[in-house]
């Protein structure tokens, strides 16, 4: 039982005093599991002084996601969370298709008590990468920590820095990109800018000149889906090797560097897209903590390739 004090919305009464998120006590609310004063509760009402708030926590349902012995690489864990440095070719999450081989296959492996963690099909993850996206991602290994950092996300308080390379050069650095972005009207599969998308913020600056591209700092202001992908996109900048997004730009280019960009497209395995940096708060006791994952090799080397051929005039 929890005694209501002045008048606030039910959801989010329970969710600072349960220390849950909002998405699971509506979820609990929707379900029949709180009452207010011995009646069904309804998730918008608002509980004032005096009122008598029950909650019956179910004991998590069971997770039907196998739990696998996956290569994981744990750059930072504590009793509360931990921080993965993902692979690229790593699904975060199971979904049609997915059901194995996911970063939370490897989780509920290697943590323990994980699958009642934020609910049941995406069990401790706050935020995700894409697919062929490698690098940093926290992961709650309780509902405390879960509902602090998914706050901490929604609040921007949560520091994303990507590394990116794209085709041709900014014509201004840094570049902020403001552009709503939703699902693209003539491809469901696909994200776009589109004018009644959500607004979404990203920030850019040139870390290194090549001949054809750059390597971009990328900042994420606010965290929509394959949001670096299409505002690099709609911008004229594609990231290099976004087989959705900038599929088959290096072949627009003419003059001497076609060469060179043909060439940069066949030693970049995947999208050039890595989550090198990620800064937060500890949700619990309010550390600051900051992490870094340099380029994993496959990059690296494309980069590599890149700034030698570059100041060789196009030649390796």
């Amino acid at each position: 039982m929890v005694r209501a004090g002045e008048a606030d919305r039910l959801d989010r009464f329970l969710s600072e005093r349960l220390d849950m998120s909002r998405t699971r006590v509506q979820g609990l609310i929707e379900d029949g599991h709180v009452e207010v004063d011995g009646r069904a509760a309804r998730k918008s009402e608002r509980v004032e002084a005096g009122d008598r708030v029950t909650v019956a926590i179910p004991p998590p349902a069971p997770v039907d996601i196998p739990a696998e012995d996956l290569p994981l690489s744990v750059v930072f864990e504590d009793d509360h969370l931990l921080v993965v440095d993902k692979s690229a070719g790593m699904v975060v999450h199971p979904a049609p298709g997915h059901r194995t081989g996911t970063l939370v296959n490897a989780l509920l492996f290697h943590v323990r008590d994980l699958s009642g963690v934020g609910g049941r099909l995406r069990p401790g993850i706050v935020h995700r990468l894409d697919r062929e996206t490698s690098g940093l991602l926290v992961v709650a290994k309780s509902d405390r920590a879960h509902n602090g950092l998914a706050d901490a996300l929604r609040a921007r308080r949560i520091k994303r820095l990507y590394s990116a390379a794209c085709w041709g050069h900014l014509a201004e650095s840094p570049l902020t990109v403001d552009a709503p972005i939703g699902r693209d009207p003539g491809d469901r599969k696909r994200m776009a800018v589109v004018e009644d998308g959500r607004r979404a913020i990203t920030r850019v600056r040139v870390r290194e000149h090549w001949l054809r591209a750059e390597l971009l700092d990328v900042a994420l202001q606010t965290g929509r889906t394959h949001q670096i992908r299409v505002h690099m996109a709609h911008v004229g900048h594609p990231v290099v090797g976004d087989r959705v997004y900038g599929v088959g730009w290096e072949r627009g280019m003419g003059g001497p560097d076609r060469a060179w960009a043909r060439e940069l497209a066949r030693r970049t395995p995947r999208q050039f897209l890595h989550a090198a940096e990620l800064a937060f708060d500890h949700p619990i006791t309010g550390q600051p903590l900051r992490f870094h994952a340099p380029l994993p090799p496959d990059l690296e080397a494309a980069a590599a390739w890149a700034r030698d051929a570059s100041h060789t005039g196009g030649q390796p």
